[in-house]
């Protein structure tokens, strides 16, 4: 997504990193096209949160995360034309989507780091963090009604509508204690998997994809994404600060009802009832009540279900991948994504 290099950890697997590596070559210059007519405050904005420079306007080399969207849209233009630059409208789009919904997410979220920086909110003020993104939003749908592919504009809004709900319903769960695993997956499915199942599916299209695959294609995507939304939900509990670039423990201090946390509150087991005493509590969870939540869960099994459930999200993305008949290299290419995203540390 910029020119700098992706900052992974030294355990990414060599093949991801170099479809990763691949994928920003080809979109980064397109992106910074799409961003720069941006009103110049908005792109000041949009290009702090990208990594681009500084809070003061500075050239950086910030990491702007690993844009694993936009390599899914190439991949899937790759998966059936020869011609992947046709896909970069697609991957430029989903990537500005996200990046919009990331802006939004980190104002209702209170979050402070991302990326291992301070958010954008905190730097510039609220409301112009969520007019920013709100500019990257419009942004994405001038970049895919650059192509002549039929329909694409309409997908890409469809996506963008569940993962409105979704993130809707993530606020709603706040304030209720009947939250259950399935709620938990539509919501998901609209925050997280549509956007991923777009990619692929836009990439298709836009490449000359017929229906068919392109289903297949999103499908594979949506099954993917779900999986790195577990995955994610894990690390917003476990992973290391140093890593991620989050805080320890992000998710159970706002006590998000995450899929690890309702797991485990509907287990029905002591540890489970225990974990709901914790949550039920109105006073801010110090650190000793956090690490003694992280516990709780793993003890009520809530760990173990995600990554069960992950791995068979997984196998659902390889047979939709299989069903696309796709050209070799690409799928094996998407299907190296997929794992990696359903069993990454970061």
């Amino acid at each position: 997504m910029t020119a700098a290099p992706e900052r992974l950890t030294t355990g990414t697997p060599a093949p991801v990193v170099e479809i990763l590596a691949w994928s920003r070559g080809i979109v980064a210059p397109a992106l910074r096209a799409a961003v720069d007519p941006l009103p110049a405050p908005l792109r000041h904005i949009a290009g702090y949160h990208l990594g681009w420079w500084d809070a003061g306007g500075r050239p950086e080399t910030a990491s702007g995360g690993k844009a694993v969207r936009p390599a899914f849209a190439l991949l899937g233009g790759a998966a059936v034309s020869d011609v992947v630059t046709d896909a970069v409208p697609a991957a430029v789009a989903v990537e500005l989507v996200h990046n919009f919904s990331l802006l939004h997410d980190d104002v209702m979220d209170r979050d402070v780091t991302r990326r291992h920086r301070p958010t954008a909110w905190t730097v510039f003020g609220e409301s112009p963090a969520v007019l920013a993104g709100d500019s990257l939003l419009a942004a994405a749908f001038l970049a895919i009604g650059g192509t002549y592919a039929a329909g694409a504009a309409g997908r890409l809004a469809g996506a963008v509508q569940e993962l409105l709900a979704g993130q809707y319903a993530d606020l709603d769960f706040e304030a209720r204690s009947d939250v259950d695993l399935a709620a938990v997956e539509a919501m998901a499915e609209g925050k997280t998997a549509a956007l991923f199942g777009a990619a692929c599916g836009l990439g298709a299209l836009c490449a000359g994809g017929d229906g068919a695959t392109v289903d297949a294609l999103t499908a594979f995507g949506r099954r993917a994404g779900l999986a790195f939304q577990i995955v994610d939900d894990l690390l917003g509990i476990w992973g290391d600060p140093a890593v991620t670039g989050k805080p320890a423990h992000t998710d159970l201090r706002s006590r998000k009802k995450s899929f690890p946390v309702v797991a485990a509150l509907r287990s029905g087991t002591p540890a489970g009832a225990d974990l709901a005493a914790l949550h039920d509590r109105c006073a801010p969870l110090g650190e000793p009540e956090l690490v003694e939540a992280a516990e709780l869960v793993e003890a009520a099994g809530g760990r173990r279900w995600c990554e069960e459930y992950a791995d068979r999200l997984l196998a659902d993305a390889r047979s939709a991948l299989a069903a696309a008949g796709v050209a070799a290299e690409a799928g094996d290419r998407l299907w190296t994504l997929a794992r990696f995203l359903g069993g990454r540390d970061h």
